[in-house]
C-alpha cells in the first residue's frame, strides 16, 4: 500500500496536486454536528487491538483539538498547500518510529477506514465522489506518515 521513498519526500506535498476545498467545506459540515470527533475515535479505537493502548494515557480534549486541527491541515496539505509543511513535518515525526506517538504504518488504513465511516454517519451531502476525494486526499497524507515511519 505504501511506497518507500526519502525524508525529504515524504515531507512535501503531493505535486501536482488537486485541490480539496471542498473537502474543507465538507468537514466544515460534519463539526457542525455534535460529536464528530468523539464519534471518529470511538470507531478507531475498535478498529484494531493494537491501537486502544497507544491512547492509554492520552488527554482526550487536547487530542480532539489537535485532530480537528490535523483533519484541516492533511486536506490541505494534500491539496499542495506549503503554508503547512512545517506543522505537517512534525505530524509526521511525532508519528515516525522515534516519535513520541510512533505509528506503525499499516495501522494508517485503521485511520482511513475509521474517518471515512465517521463521516458516512456525520455528512449530510456526501456523495460518492466526494466520499471518494475524501479516500484520495486523506491516502496521500497517510502515504507522506508511513514513507517516514
Amino acid at each position: 500500500m505504501f511506497k518507500s521513498a526519502s525524508r525529504a519526500q515524504a515531507l512535501k506535498p503531493p505535486s501536482p496536486a488537486p485541490n480539496y476545498d471542498d473537502l474543507q467545506v465538507s468537514f466544515g459540515r460534519c463539526l457542525r454536528r455534535h460529536g464528530f470527533i468523539e464519534r471518529f475515535y470511538e470507531i478507531l479505537l475498535a478498529s484494531h487491538p493494537a491501537i486502544p493502548p497507544m491512547f492509554e494515557r492520552t488527554d482526550f480534549r487536547g487530542q480532539r483539538l489537535a485532530l480537528r486541527r490535523g483533519i484541516s491541515m492533511a486536506i490541505s496539505w494534500a491539496s499542495g498547500s506549503s503554508m503547512v509543511e512545517r506543522p505537517m513535518k512534525h505530524m509526521i515525526d511525532v508519528h515516525s518510529r522515534a516519535g513520541r506517538a510512533p505509528v506503525e504504518p499499516a495501522l494508517y488504513r485503521c485511520w482511513v477506514e475509521s474517518l471515512l465511516a465517521t463521516i458516512d454517519e456525520y455528512e449530510i451531502e456526501l456523495t460518492p465522489e466526494l466520499r471518494a476525494r475524501w479516500r484520495e486526499a486523506m491516502t496521500k497524507v497517510v502515504e507522506a506518515f508511513a514513507r517516514h515511519y
